[in-house]
């Protein structure tokens, strides 16, 4: 299940899953409330950082309850289409990252939490939003599943690389909390799915909305931990959440369109690379660098469904 900010759904799951559309569209609204309510009542959420991993958990868990073996077999009856969007992501949204901080200037703990935001899978939401803008559904879950599962061992040095120059970065340790709170908690919800699929197909349009609520809860958390640099570092974090995202999304349907995959599968692209799991970039930064780190992080999973959902609606009305 690919949430999120949503939900990670197979082609067919998306098709019929009207709690899923719901969910992504009300999900910013989610987030919005969560953030306010960081900001505004700090206190309440103090002591809560340490279980932003399990809910992260949590979250993964649910998208791999969604996981079918038909997604699986989508990467392997195109794998050049999802090599593609593998290298795209993990080579756009990472450098973009790098490039945003550079050029705005970003004090060292805000350019380690864009970086990271950059170097972090495929965002949850994306299987919905693709469905949404008519786009390529197959795709984006195949693209979306292998950025997840190949995480561990991607964004950790990805990270040590570009944001070392910022902050000490210790990739070990990145690799094992990623194991923890992502891999793991997938694989979990796929064996669940397999072993018990008549019953979790019964669950699945309550699935959306548990993970909306607990990224929701992450936000909030996230938020009222870094509530005081908020004030002064909002605006900037902004600028670099919107380029950062719009960029990503403009170059992710370029890079498909130059790999001449088609018009589904470009607007597959641009969701795959411009979407990132801002739940896990928001966990790590609070992990391993600093509650400010992770302002960039909880900024754009605001943004980004935003800004998908509004790509989403006007590249429905655009013929293929």
């Amino acid at each position: 299940m690919r949430t999120e900010e949503s939900e990670h759904l197979s082609s067919a799951d998306v098709t019929g899953d009207r709690s899923a559309r719901r969910a992504v569209t009300v999900f910013p609204l989610l987030v919005l409330a969560a953030g306010a309510l960081g900001l505004l009542l700090p206190g309440s959420f103090a002591g809560w950082g340490e279980a932003v991993p399990y809910l992260l958990g949590v979250v993964m868990f649910c998208m791999g309850i969604t996981m079918t073996p038909e997604d699986f077999r989508g990467v392997a009856k195109r794998p050049w289409a999802v090599a593609l969007g593998l290298v795209a992501h993990y080579v756009i949204m990472p450098g973009l990252g790098w490039a945003v901080a550079h050029l705005l200037q970003l004090p060292p703990q805000l350019a380690a939490g864009v970086i990271l935001v950059g170097c972090a899978p495929s965002g949850t939401a994306s299987n919905v939003v693709t469905f949404l803008a008519r786009g390529d559904v197959a795709l984006s879950v195949s693209v979306a599943t292998v950025s997840t599962l190949v995480a561990p061992l991607v964004t950790p040095p990805l990270t040590l690389l570009l944001a070392g120059e910022y902050l000490p970065v210790d990739a070990g340790s990145m690799v094992t909390d990623i194991l923890k709170t992502v891999l793991l908690p997938v694989l979990a919800g796929l064996v669940v799915r397999l072993l018990a699929g008549r019953y979790v197909q019964r669950a699945l349009p309550v699935l959306p909305w548990l993970s909306a609520l607990t990224i929701s809860v992450i936000v909030a958390v996230v938020v009222a931990g870094s509530a005081d640099a908020i004030k002064s570092a909002a605006g900037l974090v902004f600028v670099a959440v919107v380029l950062h995202n719009g960029l990503g999304l403009a170059l992710g349907y370029g890079a498909g369109r130059i790999g001449r995959l088609g018009e589904p599968a470009s607007r597959a692209m641009a969701f795959e690379v411009g979407m990132q799991n801002s739940g896990l970039a928001a966990s790590l930064a609070t992990a391993h660098f600093s509650p400010l780190a992770a302002l960039p992080a909880a900024v754009f999973s605001v943004w980004h469904n935003i800004s998908g959902a509004l790509a989403a609606a006007w590249l429905s009305r655009r013929r293929h």
